[in-house]
């Protein structure tokens, strides 16, 4: 996984041409175009032309973009490859992925084209054998994030919503480590009230906490608090440049450990608050890119 910002992902229906247009101006450090649970099933067929007209003309600049087809349990798969195909997609966002074969079949397909020769593969994580086989399926070929999809889970798990999601907390953990031990980008799940600002900062902080990247989202309106609270704020990058500054006069001196704040500094908290000046350097070329 490299530094590229994942913070903010919002999923913009494929079959809404006037979104799309939006899109392009939006503080979205990716979009998930959507032809699965955005698009009716009378509109799949012109969703999906739309959206690879768009894309093979329209330029969204440094975003990453994401195409979520349907799933191959569908009727509407096969030809959502095909037409999306022309439009060389980045990534391929699988809806549904139960198991490492799902991914593989995906990549096959990928690969008789050559169009999508290097196209990138990520997976919904949203049903009970998905968490289950995560590892599995990270480590699959042409694998490059996680995307959770917290509703179809919940659904699925038969839980009742609460705020500090207790019930999902297994999954969101399973995911997470399985996409870290193949470095892997991991987005956490959508936050369904978009006008609910206090609710969705306190989701953003705890999947935050736990160690994702970013936070899918439904509205633009809730661009905003995902880019700030997935971001390095100035107190931790000026953190972490005191503990590196420290902690290379502290080698100077024939010393492996320095002292921060009261607190210890070796070797392991100077790859992190690298790690912070890196992705707050990152989000900064990416916003003057925009």
């Amino acid at each position: 996984m490299d530094n590229r910002p994942f913070r903010s992902v919002l999923y913009i229906p494929g079959s809404k041409e006037r979104a799309l247009e939006k899109a392009r101006t939006l503080a979205a450090d990716a979009i998930i175009f959507d032809l699965e649970d955005a698009v009716a099933a009378g509109e799949k067929h012109n969703a999906r032309e739309l959206l690879a007209r768009v894309l093979g003309e329209a330029d969204y600049g440094p975003r990453a973009k994401l195409v979520r087809i349907n799933g191959f349990d569908t009727e509407w798969a096969e030809a959502d490859l095909e037409v999306i195909a022309q439009a060389r997609p980045e990534a391929i966002l699988l809806p549904k992925v139960g198991s490492a074969a799902d991914v593989l079949a995906l990549a096959e397909r990928l690969e008789r084209r050559a169009e999508t020769a290097e196209t990138l593969i990520w997976a919904m994580m949203e049903t009970p054998q998905g968490i289950i086989n995560a590892a599995e399926i990270a480590a699959a070929p042409r694998m490059a994030g996680f995307v959770m999809g917290t509703n179809d889970l919940a659904k699925e798990l038969n839980c009742r919503y609460r705020a500090d999601r207790l019930a999902l907390q297994h999954a969101l953990q399973a995911c997470l480590m399985a996409a870290r031990a193949q470095g892997l980008v991991a987005v956490d799940g959508v936050y369904n009230a978009f006008k609910d600002e206090d609710g969705l900062r306190a989701e953003c902080e705890q999947g935050r906490d736990l160690g994702f990247d970013g936070k899918t989202l439904i509205h633009p309106a809730q661009l905003a608090i995902a880019n700030e609270v997935f971001a390095p704020d100035a107190a931790a990058i000026e953190l972490a440049r005191r503990q590196i500054e420290a902690f290379e006069e502290a080698e100077a001196r024939g010393e492996g450990v320095a002292v921060v704040d009261g607190r210890i500094v070796e070797n392991l908290h100077i790859v992190t608050a690298r790690a912070v000046l890196a992705r707050a350097a990152a989000i900064e070329r990416l916003q003057e890119a925009m």
